[in-house]
């Protein structure tokens, strides 16, 4: 049985497998986007969570990349306390927290302000963090 949760060499893995198996654009678009993050954002973590959910994480959780038969789904999970001055939010929009980006077939990211994302949600988090040690 997999683990739900992994870190380190076996998410990483764990992810590449995901990203092969899928074998298509999904493959392609998250591959692409996993290396956008890892481009903003080199400190970030690989996490394999929720049987079977690719999960970047600094400090928390930075995102989630799922991926369906229409789209790529990109869950911020602070996405709703972030600035999106260029609008990549496409989707959760509704909710107090998170956010997502739905990247569908075809489809390009403005990649300089999706890793203005990553590194605000890495900030977010790092943030948070530090004013949860403050309060101990």
């Amino acid at each position: 049985m997999k683990p739900t949760n992994s870190t380190g060499e076996a998410a990483s893995a764990n992810i590449t497998k995901r990203i092969q198996e899928l074998g298509d654009w999904r493959g392609e678009t998250l591959a692409h986007v996993r290396q956008l993050i890892h481009d903003a954002d080199p400190d970030i973590e690989e996490e394999w969570k929720w049987r079977g959910t690719p999960v970047w994480s600094h400090d928390g959780i930075v995102c989630t990349g799922e991926s369906y038969k229409e789209v790529v789904k990109l869950t911020f999970a602070r996405g709703a306390s972030l600035e999106d001055p260029k609008k990549l939010f496409n989707s959760s929009l509704v909710g107090n927290t998170r956010r997502a980006i739905d990247l569908r077939e075809g489809e390009t990211i403005d990649e300089p302000a999706f890793r203005q994302l990553i590194c605000a949600a890495a900030a977010a988090n790092s943030a948070a963090r530090a004013q949860r040690a403050k309060k101990k």
